[in-house]
This record gives structure tokens, C-alpha cells and sequence, in this order.
């Protein structure tokens, strides 16, 4: 959440605007632009729907919370990641007179996610108390305006952000290291249930090792490997089951052929940018956003969930023509470039327009 906010905190920076970050004391400071001002005035761990949320402390925290962002005295203030207390604060700074700006980055609960549907009540708060909100994808922002959201009040945007530091991500986007295309497939990220790893596991017991090589796929995040199909890893498939930092990451984006998104259900992804960037192709399943982010045949495959067949006959044929992948890959770059200069256009849009209205109720 952190690199999400630090993405826009960046750019609104660069693009001339005075911006205040108000986080946690465990912020990664050097994701930041140093002329981007931040303020740690708590000490929280986590977002989502913690226990911390329920601290008791916390109704002090939040008033402190909102004394400090009045101080600030913000054209518009922009919630960017899930929290409990976060419909308590868009309340009081509703009365005080701030425009907020709150994005929905899930309208339904992952698979295996403890809180189920007590996003399904945060996220009626947040709709009902922000003035305008942000989303990822055309289909959640349909969703929302067919629950009764005015269409005034939801921007949507892709998801253009990568994962590196950023001195590192100004490096890179002046010099992109040297690119190949190994035929091997990437999958990147926290492992989840919802990331179907075990999909992903099946199709590679049916490759043709010969026809493709080895390694077959790799994959690195943090995350449990329990429930894996056949209780065993398929020959070819290398997991690094812990965090990478930035250059590993750098390193395994550059050389892969392509990146697979096996997703059993998903919102949205920054892994198909960070793929497109690296002028990697992507296979992404036929979930939740994830087909508007690929232009299928030129910049990568849209596959049904949970189909190892699927998944195995889209990755032999991709892994067998490196030069396809490599073509493919420079249309995906093109794509990344081009939505990347409209979002930070939408954005600017959003806030200067969301900045001059009044507060005004949003949701039913």
C-alpha cells in the first residue's frame, strides 16, 4: 500500500502540486520523492481490517488524526489504503469542511479472507461518506454507479505503479536494464489463496520440459505453500517464498519470458504494469479487472480461473517463441507508456475538480 501511495504522492509532486503524506512511523521513506512532506504521527502495523483498529487509544489517534490533516489545511485529502477507523475519519473531516477521496481497491472479499463481508459494511460507509471515489477497473466503477453511485463522483483509473524505491524507479525509467527472454514464466507477489499458486502448480506437471527448458517457472513473495495440488513441486518450478527487494525483483522481471497472473479471483494488479514496463507479455485470468488490462493477443493471453490445462497450453506455446514474446512485449511497454500519461491526467482531474466542489454525500 505503501509503494500505491508513494506512486501518487510522486507524481502530483512532480506535476507542480504541494502534497502532505500523513502516515505511519513505519513508512519506507525512501519510496518517497524528498520534496514529498510526510508526517508520522502514528504507529500502526498493518491496513485492512486489523484488531489495532481497535485499540483504545484509538479514539484519540483519530482526533489527533484530524487535527493534524485540518493543519494542513488541504485543498482535498485522499484516503489511498483500507482501514477500520477510515469512515470515522471521512465523518469528521466532512464536517470540517474537507473534500475527501477514498479508493476502493476490493468491492468483494478475496478467497480466504478473514473479515468475509465486513468489507461489504466498511465499504458502504466509505461510499456513503466520501465525496468522490477512486477505482481500478471499468468494471468495479459499472458496479458501483449500478448500486446508485452518481457517475460524478467515480474515477476510474489503471493501475501503473512499480515496486522499486524511488531513486531506483527514476533510474529505471531513464535506463531500462537489458531485457531477455527466457522461457520461463514469473509470477510475483504475496502468496494467497486467491493467487492461484496451486493452478499454476498443475500446469506446470503438464508442460513439455523438453520443448521449453528449465526453469519452467519461478516464483517469489512471501506467503503460505500449504495446500499445494499433489502435495509436491513440479521439476522446473522454483518458488522464493520470502519478500525480494528491488533488485532481485529487477533482475527476475528483466530476464523472464513472461509473467502469469493465475489469479482464482482478483480486483486488480500493478503486476501486469510492472510486467508491460519490463516489456514482458502477461497471462492473466478471466477475473475481476484483469482482461481490461490486456490487449489479448498483442500484449498477452486472457485464460479461464482454475483451468491447468488452460493455463499449461497458453504458457507452451508462449514459451516456445521468444521472438513472439519479445514483439509482444514492446506492444505491452506502449500500452504501459500511453495509460500511464492518461492516469496521471485523470488524477490531476480528480483532484483539482474534487478540491473546488463542497462536500457532498456520494454514495445512497
Amino acid at each position: 500500500m505503501h509503494q500505491y501511495t508513494a506512486d501518487l504522492a510522486n507524481r502530483m509532486q512532480a506535476a507542480g502540486h504541494e502534497v502532505d503524506v500523513v502516515t505511519t512511523r513505519r513508512a519506507p521513506r525512501d519510496r518517497y520523492s524528498p520534496a514529498v512532506t510526510l508526517h508520522t504521527p502514528i504507529s500502526t502495523a498493518t491496513t485492512g481490517f486489523s484488531v489495532e483498529g481497535l485499540n483504545p487509544r484509538t479514539p484519540r489517534a483519530l482526533r489527533n488524526l484530524q487535527l493534524l490533516v485540518c493543519s494542513l489545511q488541504p485543498d482535498v485529502v485522499h484516503f489511498t489504503g483500507p482501514h477500520l477507523w477510515n469512515p470515522w475519519l471521512l465523518r469528521a473531516l466532512r464536517q470540517a469542511g474537507v473534500p475527501t477521496i477514498h479508493t476502493l481497491h476490493d468491492l468483494h472479499p478475496h478467497a480466504g479472507a478473514v473479515y468475509g463481508r465486513l468489507l461489504y459494511v466498511w465499504n458502504n460507509q466509505v461510499r456513503r461518506r466520501a465525496d468522490h471515489l477512486l477505482v481500478h477497473g471499468r468494471c468495479h466503477r459499472q458496479e458501483l454507479i449500478a448500486q446508485g453511485l452518481d457517475s460524478a463522483h467515480v474515477t476510474c483509473t489503471p493501475l501503473t505503479h512499480l515496486f522499486a524505491g524511488y531513486a531506483q524507479e527514476q533510474a529505471l525509467r531513464q535506463v531500462l536494464p537489458p531485457v531477455s527472454y527466457e522461457r520461463w514464466a514469473f509470477l510475483a507477489g504475496r502468496l494467497a489463496a486467491y493467487k492461484g499458486l496451486d493452478t499454476l502448480v498443475e500446469a506446470v506437471w503438464q508442460l513439455d520440459r523438453e520443448a521449453v527448458g528449465y526453469p519452467l517457472a519461478v516464483v517469489a513473495g512471501p506467503g503460505g505453500l500449504r495446500g499445494l495440488a499433489r502435495g509436491i513441486l513440479p521439476p522446473g518450478l522454483e518458488i522464493r517464498n520470502r519478500l525480494i527487494q528491488d533488485e532481485e525483483a529487477i533482475d527476475l522481471f528483466s530476464r523472464c519470458g513472461l509473467v502469469v497472473l493465475p489469479y482464482v479471483e482478483a480486483s486488480q494488479s500493478a503486476l501486469v504494469a510492472a510486467a508491460y514496463f519490463f516489456r514482458k507479455p502477461v497471462i492473466v485470468t478471466n477475473v475481476g479487472a484483469l482482461p481490461e488490462y490486456v490487449v489479448v493477443g498483442e500484449t498477452g493471453w486472457v485464460i479461464p480461473p482454475s483451468d491447468p490445462r488452460a493455463l499449461a497450453g497458453a504458457l507452451q506455446a508462449a514459451l516456445s517463441d521468444p521472438a513472439r514474446l519479445a514483439c509482444m512485449g514492446q506492444a505491452g511497454r506502449a500500452w504501459c507508456d500511453q495509460r500511464r500519461e492518461l492516469e496521471t491526467g485523470a488524477l490531476q482531474d480528480m483532484y483539482t475538480n474534487v478540491g473546488q466542489s463542497p462536500p457532498t454525500s456520494t454514495g445512497l
